[in-house]
């Protein structure tokens, strides 16, 4: 019999820790105690540079599988994601580490009037990590029971003595700060940090992802670990699937509830619901900003042609508050989501069925088209948001071919591209492994772009 990645992913519960030798273990905590009989905390998840609030969907679903109520998770939204070149000089639609600090503080208080708890834990993924690391050192400490810190660049993805002001120069005074002491995390929270064994692309010995090929970083794959913290190994995952991967979610789950989680798999729902927030790139910056006057067409799909089965199931306008939604699914149908908004692509997204309801199904224009994309008479989209693409493990095909952009070694990108030279609608096959779906082809000369998305 042939073990499949997605026979390995349902047996993950098995799997062994591998915990981070690294020279710690003196300074590593004990194990989170068994929560009380009031259950788990409260559960804020925190998303990286860049990313919103999506990448956590099937980390909530797995934690509702297992008994986590709904109304006691939230995924933050920060409203610029991406960090400024130096964090004490403003850049448009960029934020500072305090910018990061206080909006997850205002986020951990919410989290505590909505469910009346007294301290709350946080999950975050890269940058992510940076904010609760801050917010905890600077007082806060008192409000967060346990903080799971996943592919964090907790000594930064480089240290050199230039850019000093860069949030992740490990030599620069935002990480030193929170790195002085022989302990470099702060007492009263549980620390647990998860990282890969050397796959990730931002704890590299070689600058080569930060524009330096040959230039050492003085950053190893131990980069996330922390003293002070329980450090575990997850093995061979890239940087997102430190957080999002099935194998992370175990993990995640024990350290804060204590236990081991009851299963790994998603329990599906009888009936779904979906919504979210449509969000802008002005000046080609992600935000999460809200797009007012986005249109969100919702369509049941063939899984195996992509074909639209009747009229949609759903059509919305935004408003101000930029969302869109709920549409009313069955948790098998096959989807596709088109987003038209005035000055962006008109974006037809492809996805895998949704098992359960959720309230972020985030929805961003995908890239304009460029110059590489001239003659291409129409550009499909592969995106793996809960992971990167290169992986020698990783099978990627495109109507049974490999992207030429798909890379063995370190991975680079969640997202691969097919340039197609006929504008026929047509179907097109994508797989990463045997996690299979389905896109149409939609002609460049109307600026569309297919992306086919995988739930995984």
């Amino acid at each position: 019999m042939r073990l499949s990645r997605r026979m390995i992913l349902r047996g993950a519960a098995a799997l062994p820790l591998a915990t981070g030798n690294l020279g710690l273990s003196a300074f590593a905590q004990t194990p989170s105690p068994a929560p009380s009989a009031g259950g788990t905390p409260p559960v804020l998840f925190v998303h990286g540079n860049g990313d919103h609030a999506a990448l956590w969907i099937t980390t909530l679903w797995r934690m509702e599988s297992n008994g986590v109520p709904r109304d006691r998770m939230f995924a933050i939204n920060f409203t610029d994601p991406l960090a400024r070149a130096d964090d004490t000089k403003e850049e448009p639609n960029k934020s500072s580490t305090e910018d990061q600090r206080r909006e997850l503080g205002e986020a951990i208080q919410e989290l505590k009037r909505r469910t009346g708890a007294a301290r709350v834990a946080l999950v975050g993924n890269s940058r992510g990590g940076n904010s609760i690391r801050s917010y905890i050192k600077n007082g806060g400490a008192a409000d967060v029971s346990h903080a799971v810190l996943c592919g964090v660049p907790n000594h930064g993805v480089y240290d050199w003595d230039v850019g000093l002001n860069g949030e992740f120069n490990g030599r620069g005074p935002f990480l030193r700060g929170l790195n002085e002491g022989e302990n470099e995390v702060t007492p009263g929270t549980a620390f647990l940090t998860l990282r890969s064994d050397g796959m990730d692309k931002y704890a590299q010995e070689d600058g080569r992802f930060v524009g330096k090929p040959g230039t050492p970083t003085g950053i190893t794959a131990a980069g996330p670990a922390l003293k002070g913290a329980t450090n575990l190994v997850l093995g061979a995952v890239d940087h997102r699937e430190t957080a999002f991967s099935p194998r992370a979610f175990r993990e995640i789950y024990k350290f804060i509830a204590g236990r081991e989680p009851d299963r790994i798999a998603i329990m599906p729902e009888a009936e779904v619901r979906l919504s979210g927030l449509v969000t802008g790139t002005p000046g080609g910056v992600q935000t999460n900003r809200p797009v007012t006057g986005a249109s969100v067409d919702v369509y049941r799909v063939s899984g195996d042609t992509g074909e639209r089965i009747g009229s949609p199931i759903h059509s919305s306008q935004t408003a101000a508050n930029g969302r869109w939604g709920p549409a009313k699914v069955d948790p098998t149908w096959y989807l596709e989501i088109v987003l038209t908004s005035a000055g962006s692509t008109t974006t037809h997204f492809y996805r895998s069925p949704f098992p359960r309801s959720s309230e972020i199904v985030h929805l961003r224009a995908a890239r304009p088209l460029g110059a590489a994309d001239v003659g291409a008479g129409s550009v499909v989209l592969m995106s793996r948001p809960r992971g990167y693409f290169g992986l020698p493990r990783d099978i990627v095909l495109f109507d049974g071919k490999e992207p030429t952009d798909v890379k063995a070694g370190v991975p680079g990108d969640s997202t691969s591209t097919l340039r197609l030279p006929g504008a026929e609608a047509r179907p097109v096959t994508a797989m990463f492994n045997e996690e299979r779906i389905v896109a149409r082809a939609w002609p460049a000369s109307e600026n569309r772009i297919a992306v086919a998305e995988l739930t995984y």
